[in-house]
This record gives structure tokens, C-alpha cells and sequence, in this order.
């Protein structure tokens, strides 16, 4: 059976994350099971790790370079990643609209995001979200952030972004993030530091959708895997689009700086990623703005998509 943090940190999601669409990996204490193409490994559960709980804002330069891509990348990739899979969003059906306040006090479309520090499969997604929602709104507040270094945790130290305290501002959609956990562990309750607690609005869509009943290919020992993010409950991301291994070794500043090169492997992933979300993106949004919905590479993921 997984492993699942305590209960009464509830909803609680499991320790890693399914990267794309290949292996599901979650927390299952001292046990391997391996089910069809689904790998289950443990996670390991040792007493120390190098952490930080302090807050980094990304620099200027990083920031821009993940926010500012040139539409050619975009067009340029589309939805190739010939270096790893790409898993796309979820299609959900006959689901409730699930809608959010802007900052201006306009009811949107909401996307919903609930992830943790420690957790790669989070850090590798979060690089096509906020590459995505950049192109509708404009991010404040990013800080800089790696998954748990702690001894025996998968894909060590992946380089990403902290949502815990971003703002974003977009005429044509709300978002919402919630960190769970940092990237500390806490001895006194073995597991990670908890972060952010999700509202109960937030905490029953986590809990109804990051399920089997609602994510093709998987058993309900795999439920509540992170990151989740549900795209207006018309769409749902559950564990990572494309492995965190892609990102190994490679620095923050080297990704950003090379997402204006559309034939890097890591910047296809992250542009194929992001267009794909861009897509689901434009159905919340009636296809606006029109220079974004009906740009080459957004086209090319509604194709794929099987939408129009």
C-alpha cells in the first residue's frame, strides 16, 4: 500500500510525482511493486537533508527569460520533444466550471495548481506553467527553488521556481497555487515541512479529481500524486508532463537562457509542454487572445489535442 503523509495533514498527496505518462512513482515505505509499464519505488525516509526554507526571488534576468519567449520558439517546437515523451492534459468532461476572483474582482477560469518544494515531478512542471500562463497574464513573486536534495529522494535537486508567494495577474484567467510542503524535512513529524494548507474549496477538487476515476492508466493505490493541476475542471495535470531527469545536472540559469533555442532538448520539452497547456488554456479563454490561440504551435497542440 502507498505511503501517504499523516492524516491529519489531509488532503495529503502522495511523496513524488508521474512523469510523463511512462512511470508512476509514490511513496510506499519498504516495498518495489512493479505493475505492467507502472514503476512504484519507495521513497526513502532518512532523518537529514539540505533544505532551505528561506525565500529566493528569481532574478530579473531568469524571470524574463522564462516569461518573455519569442512566439518563433513556440511555433518552432510545437509539440515535438524528440528527446523524451510529453504527456498532455486530461480531458475532463461534465464537470463543474471551476472559477476563481481576479484581482480586479472578475469571475475567471480558474487554473489550480497544488504541488511541494521537495517534489521534482513538480520542479519540472512548473517550467511549462509558468512558460504557459505567461502568455495570458504576468507573473510577480517567483522565487527560486530545488527539490529535496535528502539522501534517496528521486531526481535530486531539480532545478525550479517556488510558487509560495506569486502573484498573477491576467484578464483572462485566475491562478492559484498551493505549496504544500517545503523542501525540509521535519523529524518531529518524519515527513516535510508543511508550507501551505489548501482552502476547502481547493482541498475537495484535489480530492474528487487527482483520482483514478478521473486519470486513465492508474489504480487508486496511486491517487493524490503531485503535482495536480486542475485546468478549469476541463483539464487535469497529475504528476509531471515529462521527467525530471531531463532537468539533472543542469542549472536554472542555463535552462532559462536557453529557451530562446528551439532545437535544445530541454527547451522542446518545456515549449511542447507549455503548448500543449497553452491549448487547454484557450478553450477557458474562447480562443483569446486570438494571437496566441491561433498561433502555428498552439495549432499544432489542438491538433493533437483532437481539438478545433
Amino acid at each position: 500500500m502507498a505511503k501517504k503523509p499523516p492524516a491529519k495533514r489531509t488532503p495529503a498527496p502522495a511523496a513524488t510525482g508521474r512523469p510523463a505518462g511512462l512511470f508512476t512513482w509514490v511513496a510506499i515505505g519498504l516495498v518495489v511493486v512493479v505493475v505492467a509499464a507502472l514503476v512504484i519505488i519507495k521513497v526513502a525516509t532518512g532523518s537529514s537533508t539540505t533544505g532551505s526554507t528561506a525565500f529566493q526571488p528569481t532574478s530579473a534576468t531568469v524571470a524574463g527569460e522564462v516569461t518573455n519567449i519569442p512566439s518563433s520558439v513556440f511555433n518552432t517546437v510545437g509539440v515535438k520533444s524528440p528527446a523524451v515523451p510529453i504527456s498532455p492534459p486530461i480531458p475532463l468532461k461534465g464537470q463543474p466550471a471551476l472559477t476563481g476572483t481576479s484581482a480586479s474582482s472578475a469571475t475567471l477560469p480558474e487554473v489550480f495548481y497544488l504541488g511541494a518544494e521537495y517534489c521534482p515531478f513538480c520542479a519540472a512542471e512548473r517550467w511549462p506553467t509558468i512558460v504557459a500562463l505567461s502568455r495570458f497574464g504576468t507573473f510577480s513573486g517567483l522565487g527560486d527553488m530545488i527539490s529535496s536534495t535528502k539522501s534517496g529522494e528521486a531526481y535530486p535537486g531539480t532545478p525550479s521556481f517556488t510558487f509560495v508567494k506569486t502573484h498573477y495577474k491576467s484578464k483572462y484567467l485566475v491562478f492559484n497555487s498551493i505549496e504544500q510542503y517545503t523542501n525540509v524535512w521535519d523529524n518531529a513529524t518524519n515527513f516535510y515541512s508543511t508550507l501551505q494548507t489548501p482552502s476547502k474549496v481547493e482541498a475537495a477538487v484535489f480530492k474528487k479529481y487527482d483520482t483514478s476515476t478521473y486519470i486513465p492508466g492508474i489504480t487508486s493505490q496511486q491517487d493524490y500524486s503531485i503535482p495536480f493541476v486542475s485546468i478549469g475542471n476541463r483539464y487535469l495535470i497529475s504528476g509531471a508532463s515529462f521527467t525530471p531527469q531531463l532537468l539533472a545536472g543542469v542549472s536554472r540559469d542555463t535552462i532559462a537562457a536557453g529557451l530562446t533555442d528551439p532545437t535544445n532538448p530541454v527547451t522542446e520539452a518545456i515549449v511542447a509542454t507549455a503548448n500543449y497547456e497553452t491549448a487547454t488554456y484557450c478553450v477557458l479563454t474562447k480562443d483569446q487572445p486570438s494571437t496566441v490561440c491561433a498561433s502555428p504551435g498552439v495549432l499544432a497542440a489542438k491538433k493533437a489535442l483532437g481539438l478545433k
